[in-house]
């Protein structure tokens, strides 16, 4: 046989090569097609990550209009973010429209999208870039970044991010399966079928939503981290009263309390018993609500209200409810002479009864002839009897205290009479006497109390003694008076007296004896 193939050989090796080729086509079809589809799921997933993301700059927006302190700096970042993600989106958004623009009318027939010279002239020439080439390629690294400086780079805070920023929108050589080295738009849309290419730059578009969704994530997080953090709290001491006795049982406990300044009310309302405050009596320092009143009388005092905090859109009101006590001043110390317990019958005995730790309006004391002035002075008139016991009871944090004190009850000093002003023995002319008044003192005694004499007997040598109304000589007396000599020694005896505002017995006061001296 001679050599070569036979025309029947020939035949048969070129029906090969077309049903191989047949196969191929079938093959690539089967693929193009599998492109678009994989192209419409991408393209409404990235629609669906879109309307994520814009709910979460929205979510940020809400947030930093209720609390700026808080989240101002992640807010503006979002923002930026979204400018630099939507104009890189919409920029490939244009390139995709500029190859679905070569196909027939039905862009859903993606066996014909088979052809690669759209891209491959826009982009190459020869072995470089064209403008538009190079463009795109800028677009990419021009995105990374920003977004990269936006963060703080991967030594920032977001770290981990910024290198999937960097290793998703790398644009650096590639090296082919075949060990070739090729630049990295040549790898990836060099030959490649429209439907093919449209499939990978919706992907980048999925790449862009992608990392939105890790920016605004991890920018919240962060934010909730902080709030969160340890050293956004102290310390607090919640106790069920304020002052506890020896004895008893100590029930506080230790909670945990925020004080960083990003916590912050939108609105204070606050009412010290029942008197709102105005803005000039508090500030608000370091997440706390720092009153500037007085501590007010002794006594309790009720803090009450709300503070208002803005949350999701919606107005939260945080009640306030507090007691704090004021108590007297020390301003004297207390110092009791135990052998002068004493009262005075018919008097007004002053006197300041207090207990310890106990204010004023959660005292009480109680005894026969006693009265209450104001706060803890009171007022003792005692009547019959020899003692007197006062009974003090008292409330700290729903605790009664009883306490109770006797007091001897005392007569008071007899008075003393005096005339011009003498006790006792006195001289005076007869001219004198007869217009003296005859008064009445306590002397070394602390009330103030002003006898007046009301009745005396005058006594005069070898007449017979007057009784006289009053604390001066009637005529009857000055007549008698004018009968006396010079030496004579005139007596007022059985003096009688009284006190405005003394009730009781007064005992008689003693004679006053006068030498008349002429």
């Amino acid at each position: 046989m001679a050599g070569g193939n036979s025309p029947r050989q020939k035949m048969i090796n070129l029906m090969y090569l077309v049903f191989i080729s047949m196969l191929a086509l079938n093959m690539g079809k089967e693929v193009l097609s599998a492109f678009g589809l994989m192209n419409e799921k991408l393209e409404a997933s990235n629609e669906k990550a879109n309307n994520a993301n814009i709910n979460a700059i929205q979510a940020l927006e809400q947030n930093n209009a209720e609390n700026p302190d808080q989240f101002a700096e992640a807010f503006q970042k979002s923002k930026k973010v979204k400018e630099l993600s939507d104009s890189f989106y919409n920029y490939i958004e244009g390139i995709k429209g500029e190859i679905m623009n070569q196909v027939g009318e039905d862009k859903k027939d993606y066996q014909v999208m088979d052809k690669s010279d759209y891209l491959d002239q826009k982009f190459f020439v020869g072995d470089n870039y064209k403008p538009e080439g190079e463009e795109f390629v800028r677009q990419i690294n021009d995105y990374k970044t920003q977004l990269v400086e936006l963060l703080g780079g991967k030594e920032g805070t977001y770290g981990e991010l910024v290198g999937k920023i960097d290793g998703n929108f790398n644009t650096n050589d590639v090296v082919d399966r075949e060990g070739v080295t090729r630049k990295w738009l040549n790898y990836n849309f060099e030959g490649f079928p429209y439907i093919a290419s449209v499939a990978k730059l919706s992907m980048m578009q999925s790449d862009i939503r992608a990392t939105e969704q890790e920016v605004y994530a991890e920018m919240l997080k962060g934010q909730l981290k902080s709030q969160i953090s340890m050293t956004n709290y102290t310390t607090l001491l919640e106790q069920s009263k304020g002052a506890y006795y020896q004895g008893e049982s100590f029930d506080g406990a230790i909670v945990l309390g925020r004080k960083d300044a990003s916590t912050r009310p939108n609105e204070v309302e606050l009412m010290l018993d029942g008197r709102k405050l105005s803005a000039s009596e508090f500030q608000i320092e370091d997440g706390k609500v720092k009153l500037k009143v007085g501590a007010g009388n002794a006594g309790e005092h009720k803090i009450t209200g709300n503070l208002y905090f803005d949350q999701d859109g919606k107005r939260i009101a945080v009640p306030v409810s507090q007691v704090f006590s004021t108590i007297p001043k020390p301003n004297a110390a207390v110092i009791s002479a135990d052998k002068m317990n004493v009262v005075y019958r018919g008097v007004n005995n002053p006197m300041t009864i207090s207990m310890p730790g106990v204010p004023d309006n959660k005292m009480s004391a109680s005894a026969p002839g006693l009265s209450k002035k104001s706060g803890s002075s009171y007022t003792m008139k005692p009547g019959q009897g020899r003692e007197v016991t006062i009974n003090v009871s008292g409330e700290i944090d729903g605790q009664r205290f009883s306490s109770s004190k006797t007091f001897r009850i005392k007569d008071i000093p007899r008075a003393v009479a005096t005339i011009a002003g003498e006790a006792g023995s006195v001289k005076l002319p007869k001219a004198n006497l007869a217009v003296a008044t005859v008064n009445a003192t306590f002397e070394d005694f602390d009330f103030d109390i002003k006898p007046v004499v009301k009745q005396f007997r005058i006594f005069i040598p070898g007449q017979p003694s007057i009784v006289v109304h009053g604390n001066k000589l009637n005529d009857q007396a000055k007549s008698a008076l004018n009968r006396a000599k010079r030496g004579d020694i005139v007596q007022i005896l059985d003096i009688s007296a009284s006190a405005p505002g003394f009730e009781g017995y007064m005992k008689k006061l003693a004679p006053i004896s006068i030498e008349i001296t002429n």
